[in-house]
């Protein structure tokens, strides 16, 4: 990792005194039995209203886990307005209602609908962070997220092509019914070729993020490349194919044990059913062993990349999020879950959420109460950029 141009280089010395680096930690100080409460109402709630509760439960749930993130001693806090929120969610229901009737009605239509939508899509996730930034606080100072309306467009549109292509294909199909070969080889070609460039689609996505938070007169910068992207996607790959291998070979030498004691122990007509059940457990269980293990392998390695490369000429940030810790809290968190047919999802968030949380730091390299005093003194000059709160959009990227 490139040292960032404050810090000289190991071993040199200095030429100046070197100024003091004030490290602020994050902690995070929620109760799943806390939150369970909070949970419970919300989704009583948003089902009892058919889902129109569903900003006043996402509002709630965000003060709670803001205002349980300490950074340095002091906490995070949301201010997002539920009815603003409401027009945002409206807006987008209803946009998903246009496009699944324009598809119904033909395939044509549905192109179309599917291409105004990507047409306006970046705009919407930009008015998106803008809205989540401009309604979070620390010490009092409002986020802003400054990226352009052209750069979402760089950064965003890329990603509808294989859609568009696939769209668009089925447009020219006289039965979608029954597709011939040709739409089912292109389907595959497309499908290939967006997963080859997934880390690079990925890397557009974080990279306009990160490159424009924003607090006071400080703008964060991602120096994280494409490469390290693609090297961090090819790992996880390896990680989710060594663990099903892994457990295939297992659970496969059980498996062949288990069907040789049935013959031996005379068992003869049971072996096929023996065999079938012992195929499904090892099936399944293989699968659940590739979705297992790279969640938190990818979880844990690229919020390290993403936090660990952001910063600026003030601060940086740093992430040491370890994959082994995170796996058994997801292994665990699993268990619980399915044991108790949901309701320990609540615990299983908050842990999740401190583990992560925990792993992450900032690292001043002025006085952290200076650097608030020029924030509060440039922040009146940000009051604009506010204008996510037209629609309230809070997609949650």
């Amino acid at each position: 990792m490139s040292q960032p141009s404050w810090i000289g280089p190991a071993g040199a010395e200095p030429a100046f005194e070197a100024p003091r680096e004030h490290r602020l930690d994050f902690r995070f100080t929620g109760s799943g039995s806390e939150y369970f409460r909070i949970w419970i109402v919300n989704l009583l709630l948003t089902i009892v209203t058919l889902g129109v509760y569903y900003p006043w439960a996402k509002v709630r749930r965000l003060r709670y886990f803001y205002g349980n993130t300490l950074v340095g001693g002091q906490p995070l806090d949301f201010h997002g307005n539920p009815m603003t929120m409401l027009r945002g969610y409206v807006l987008i229901a209803v946009m998903g209602v246009l496009y699944s009737v324009a598809g119904r009605f033909s395939a044509v239509a549905g192109l179309v609908a599917f291409i105004i939508l990507a047409a306006i899509w970046p705009a919407l996730l930009r008015s998106s962070m803008q809205f989540r930034l401009a309604n979070t606080s620390w010490r009092g100072l409002r986020f802003r997220f400054v990226g352009s309306l052209g750069d979402a467009y760089a950064a965003f549109l890329p990603a509808f092509v294989p859609g568009i292509a696939i769209v668009a294909a089925l447009a020219a199909v006289s039965d979608p019914e029954q597709p011939p070969a040709w739409y089912a080889a292109l389907m595959g070609i497309v499908s290939l070729v967006a997963l080859a460039f997934a880390p690079w689609l990925w890397w557009k996505l974080k990279k306009y993020q990160h490159d424009h938070y924003a607090l006071g007169p400080w703008r964060t910068r991602l120096t994280a490349s494409c490469g390290s992207f693609y090297l961090v996607f090819l790992k996880t790959a390896g990680a989710a194919l060594a663990a099903g291998l892994l457990v295939g070979v297992v659970v496969s030498v059980v498996a062949v044990l288990g069907i040789v004691g049935s013959s031996l122990g005379g068992s003869g007509r049971s072996s096929p059913l023996v065999a079938m059940v012992i195929g499904l457990v090892l099936a399944f269980t293989t699968l659940l062993a590739m979705q297992l293990v790279p969640r938190p392998y990818f979880t844990s390695r690229m919020q390290n990349l993403l936090w660990s490369r952001t910063g600026n000429e003030a601060m940086r940030f740093g992430s040491q999020l370890r994959f082994w810790p995170l796996f058994g809290l997801t292994l665990k968190n699993w268990l619980l879950v399915a044991l108790t047919l949901g309701l320990y999802w609540p615990f299983a968030a908050v842990a999740s959420q401190r583990m992560r949380i925990e792993a992450v730091s900032v690292t001043a390299l002025v006085d952290p109460d200076d650097l608030i005093d020029q924030a509060r003194g440039a922040e009146g000059e940000a009051a604009g950029d506010a204008a996510g709160d037209l629609f309230g959009l809070d997609i949650g990227l």
